[in-house]
């Protein structure tokens, strides 16, 4: 019973955190970790959904994460 309380609490919290981060901020805490990050005008709008849904599958983001990326992204091209 502990467990699943803590579960659930720890899901809330990083449910929240994800709502209180910029697309900016989860940018670049997610996809420098692994590879350079291009410059968003590096591509358009329509490539940074297709990079985005991509990545979203590999890197398990939240589709709200990768909403706020991909916004963010298109926003700076």
């Amino acid at each position: 019973m502990f467990f699943v309380g803590a579960s659930f609490l720890q899901s809330c919290k990083t449910s929240l955190e994800v709502k209180e981060k910029t697309g900016a901020v989860l940018w670049s805490e997610n996809c420098s970790r692994c590879h350079y990050s291009p410059d968003p005008e590096d591509y358009n709008d329509a490539q940074w959904e297709v990079i985005a849904m991509h990545m979203r599958v590999r890197t398990n983001l939240t589709e709200e994460e990768s909403e706020k990326i991909t916004k963010f992204l298109q926003e700076s091209n």
